[in-house]
């Protein structure tokens, strides 16, 4: 499913026209990045939690020369399914 997909079926379940889902999504997406950007959590009981953890640097090798390379450290987005996401799929 891709995001205009999504729009579509936010909009049929909400009851709502596509050009506000699309506004809701959008917003519900910028308030995710703005929290993960000051490093805070967003936990949707029973979808899951977003968080931010850091890598750290290591050692790598350049599969085209397989010379080893340090690898930077880095912060990442990490997503923990909630339990009723987890039912959801069985």
């Amino acid at each position: 499913m891709n995001k205009t997909e999504l729009v579509k079926k936010i909009a049929e379940n909400a009851a709502i026209s596509q050009v506000d889902a699309k506004k809701a999504l959008d917003a519900t997406i910028e308030a995710i990045k703005e929290a993960l950007a000051k490093e805070d959590k967003v936990a949707l009981v029973g979808f899951g939690t977003f968080s931010v953890a850091t890598r750290e640097a290591h050692e790598g090798i350049n599969p085209a020369t397989k010379q080893k390379i340090q690898i930077p450290a880095k912060k990442v987005a990490k997503f923990k399914a909630g339990a009723e996401l987890v039912d959801a799929l069985k």
